[in-house]
């Protein structure tokens, strides 16, 4: 993907910086699964659209299957870097590097990055058009899991391990975080789904949280985070979708920084602050980001996003940035 410290040409130059910091590469593009469920070329030109619109710089990756990886050559090379003279966008050549891709493990791993192998070297010739897998995510079912991949998976591949949702749902997630401390991988958590029994209660997201800060390891959320402050919607978008309550992304990432870097700031403000549902308890600033009393500045902010709060997969990139117009934060 293009440098996230890098100027465009399309920012919004009124933003607000802590919003910024806050958003740059936070989502990761998961239009193939659901609530969305899109075909890959609907959501591969979604993609292309979006990482040429004007708020282009809060996406991140496209998230695929690696079984589907493919399907993504056929559907979107003509869409990729180095392939614009015949995609029609050889105006903005100058402007993108190549598209980062986040693999889904399913089934065999050494199958899957073969797989991963095979993409990745198809498109390092930009006559292909220009994309890598430089990260996965795969579902654990034990510590020793973590332990089994890690040994299989290449430095160059940064690896996101899904804890198991018995884990999250009222256990104790320690034993799986601290098989991925020091490895530069990533604890993966899922904040929701299509039924409301797919989310994890508040006291589930800050115990998690708080034992991947005791560890030192970073972490990313999926599902049910389309929204920027929690509140209540239908759960997908079919006419007769169940209801439910929705976790905030700001209440997510910003209670991870606060956790990581506020003074006093623990377990149980991290349960209130997720809880939160007001919009007006939040303070963005150029300088600083604020809920309630608690406070930290745009460089804390920063370095919790790039090494420890790292960002969310999302299937839908408009629903976050329209809610962050409506809430007139951007």
């Amino acid at each position: 993907m293009h440098n996230p410290s890098a100027p465009s040409g399309r920012e919004n130059t009124n933003m607000i910086r802590s919003i910024e910091t806050l958003m740059t590469g936070l989502i990761d593009y998961a239009g193939l699964f659901p609530p969305s469920k899109l075909d890959m070329g609907t959501a591969t030109q979604n993609y292309a659209r979006d990482i040429r619109s004007q708020y282009e710089r809060f996406l991140s990756r496209f998230i695929c299957p690696a079984n589907r990886l493919g399907e993504l050559t056929e559907h979107a090379s003509a869409l990729m870097p180095g392939t614009y003279a015949t995609s029609g966008y050889r105006e903005h050549a100058d402007f993108q590097d190549p598209w980062q891709i986040s693999a889904i493990i399913i089934g065999d791993l050494q199958e899957n990055l073969d797989q991963i192998f095979a993409f990745n070297e198809h498109h390092d010739n930009e006559a292909n058009g220009l994309a890598m897998v430089d990260a996965i995510e795969m579902r654990v079912s034990t510590p020793g899991d973590i332990d089994d991949a890690l040994e299989m998976i290449p430095e160059m591949i940064v690896p996101a391990f899904e804890i198991p949702k018995e884990i999250i749902f009222g256990g104790d997630p320690r034993g799986f975080v601290a098989a991925i401390a020091g490895s530069g991988a990533v604890a993966k958590i899922r904040c929701g789904g299509v039924t409301p029994d797919l989310y994890p209660s508040s006291e589930d997201i800050a115990r998690f949280i708080v034992a991947c800060d005791a560890a030192d390891v970073a972490f990313k959320a999926t599902a049910g985070l389309h929204h920027p402050i929690r509140s209540e919607h239908a759960l997908t978008y079919e006419p007769d979708a169940p209801r439910g309550v929705m976790h905030g992304f700001i209440n997510v990432f910003l209670a991870a920084t606060l956790v990581r870097y506020c003074n006093g700031f623990g377990e149980e403000q991290a349960i209130e602050l997720l809880n939160e549902t007001d919009p007006a308890s939040f303070s963005f600033e150029d300088s600083r980001v604020a809920w309630k009393d608690y406070a930290v500045n745009v460089a804390q902010l920063a370095q919790s996003r790039e090494s420890f709060a790292t960002g969310y997969g999302s299937c839908s990139f408009s629903e976050p940035t329209d809610d962050l117009k409506a809430l007139g934060l951007l």
